[in-house]
């Protein structure tokens, strides 16, 4: 999918380039918040990697609810769980990934990849990030 037919299926915009995270991520991210937690309670923002971005593992961290929603809008992607195989991602997919969970996701090496990441409510929350995902395993995806 090229930038021009990807950005009509990315509904809800690009953003900016995603400089604040970008020590966690391999490849350009790129970041359009939706809603304020001031505003709503509530952190919706589309998050668009280009072909073969993905971010390091990480831990959404929680003493109560807590977690991360992915809602999947454009292009193809992965999301993977420590010690468990990836899971491919298109338009439509959901992922829920409860607090405490390592894990990663970011566009396949052939495709830009959009998703709405929707930070669950919980105690105490915060995000630790973790090691890259290594070029041999992200490139042994199939």
């Amino acid at each position: 999918m090229k930038d021009e037919a990807f950005e009509q299926k990315n509904i809800f915009g690009t953003g900016q380039e995603n400089n604040a995270f970008a020590q966690f991520f391999i490849g350009k991210s790129y970041l359009n918040p939706l809603t304020s937690p001031e505003e709503c309670g509530l952190l919706f923002a589309n998050v668009t990697f280009e072909p073969g971005c993905r971010n390091n593992w990480h831990i959404h961290h929680a003493k109560k609810g807590g977690g991360q929603i992915l809602l999947c809008i454009a292009g193809e992607g992965w999301y993977q769980e420590w010690g468990k195989d990836a899971r491919s991602l298109a338009p439509g997919d959901v992922v829920v990934i409860p607090a405490g969970v390592k894990h990663w996701h970011g566009a396949k090496k052939d495709s830009w990849f959009s998703h709405i990441a929707v930070e669950v409510p919980g105690e105490d929350r915060s995000n630790e990030w973790l090691e890259a995902v290594t070029d041999e395993t992200y490139m042994q995806l199939r």
